[in-house]
């Protein structure tokens, strides 16, 4: 387990914080990452060998380097994505990249797909259940729409690196979002527009 996850869980199990079983959980395990000022990827993605992978599975959670074939023409983009891939699709896969989202909204959404887990395990055999049909429709995942961005295979610049479930609310407000060309307050505040959100 990568040092800062080890650290954070290991905090919190012996304040009786089990990883995501309840609510107070989640916001203990978000609290404490988003009290992180600073993580460098590069140390992410040294950690265990064993969750590094070249293959993905829908509902999982993962990060990884990416180099967008339009970069010179988005406005913006994230180099490091935090994402939930949906399907896989010809020579790439759609996912929700949870960095497009401020803080608050990110866990307003990560609570609506806590609803969709196959289990309440959360360990490795423990996904989230979604497709885009059931994301325009279920009203807890409404905000999803900034998140979805479509990765192509051949741009993906490292392997993946597996989150476990139980890092799920850590990776989720740590700040690992690497984006190009706009601060990370300027995308947030692009994809609250997006949303009809006005503050």
């Amino acid at each position: 387990m990568p040092i800062i996850f080890d650290t954070i869980v290991t905090k919190g199990v012996r304040a009786g914080q089990i990883p995501a079983r309840t609510q107070d959980a989640r916001n203990w395990y978000r609290e404490t990452a988003k009290g992180i000022r600073f993580v460098q990827e590069r140390k992410l993605m040294m950690g265990e060998q064993e969750r590094m992978t070249s293959r993905i599975l829908p509902g999982s959670m993962y990060m990884f380097y990416y180099d967008p074939k339009y970069a010179d023409i988005l406005p913006f983009y994230d180099t490091f994505p935090l994402v939930f891939p949906i399907k896989t699709d010809k020579g790439g896969f759609y996912g929700l990249n949870m960095h497009y989202l401020p803080l608050q909204l990110r866990a307003k959404l990560m609570d609506g797909l806590y609803e969709y887990a196959n289990n309440t395990r959360y360990d490795e055999s423990t996904k989230i259940k979604m497709n885009y049909e059931l994301l325009q429709r279920a009203a807890s995942l409404r905000f999803f729409k900034p998140c979805i961005k479509k990765y192509l295979t051949g741009h993906v610049k490292s392997k993946f690196m597996y989150v476990y479930p139980s890092e799920w609310d850590i990776a989720l407000f740590l700040p690992t979002e690497r984006f190009e060309k706009q601060r990370k307050t300027q995308v947030w505040s692009d994809s609250k527009q997006k949303l009809g959100i006005r503050k």
